[in-house]
């Protein structure tokens, strides 16, 4: 029988599908347990829990004002806590000063609003070369700051773990919550993209 390795090819993604069918084909691996697993971190953990949070925050200044105060006790009204969101800081984004969020030890990580690191987080290059060049960093990812808008980048760990609250994007006044988050990327809130504007889907993640 032929490797996964072999029948996937180099797409790590289709190696995953190839490993999981032939884990489900051996018996070792119930198929509906994998769909819950993966529907458990889209949905109840990850990004759109963030979305909720910033699009609440954008809708609702008191609510603001607390997040910023303490973003554990905020994010946990929203009923979003447990496992890596012991402690939440929310750093805010503005006209003049960009947030960005990295962890140079090895990947803390707010899980309950933000689901599971993406690779690029965990990379020893983004981890090491953020610190050091940040805004290089961020042009190749897409995200070109203006040079009189300060930079300041946080280093996660077990202590505190960062959610950024990115600026909220013109021509969305009026717009409900539910069309907030939305515009409201899994980037946006690390610090590596700006929300998306009114009437775009799609983009980083």
């Amino acid at each position: 029988m032929s490797s996964v390795r072999e029948t996937a090819g180099d797409d790590p993604a289709l190696r995953v599908e190839a490993l999981e069918a032939l884990l489900v084909e051996r018996g070792l691996v119930d198929p509906g347990v994998v769909d819950d697993v993966i529907e458990h971190y889209e949905t109840s953990v990850g990004p759109l829990n963030g979305a909720k949070v910033v699009a609440r925050a954008w809708s609702d200044a008191p609510y603001r004002e607390r997040l910023l105060a303490d973003a554990t006790k905020a994010v946990a009204e929203l009923g979003f806590g447990g496992t890596e969101g012991q402690m939440i800081v929310a750093v805010e984004n503005t006209p003049s000063v960009h947030n960005v969020v990295v962890c140079t030890l090895c990947s803390c990580y707010p899980w309950p609003v933000l689901g599971l690191p993406p690779a690029w987080y965990k990379s020893p290059a983004y981890r090491s070369r953020m610190v050091a060049e940040p805004r290089a960093v961020l042009r190749e990812m897409g995200l070109e700051l203006p040079a009189e808008v300060l930079v300041r980048v946080w280093d996660s760990s077990a202590e505190a773990r960062y959610l950024v609250l990115p600026e909220r994007p013109a021509g969305s006044d009026g717009m409900r919550e539910g069309e907030l988050a939305k515009l409201v990327t899994r980037d946006s809130m690390i610090g590596v993209a700006r929300a998306l504007p009114p009437g775009e889907t799609g983009g980083r993640a």
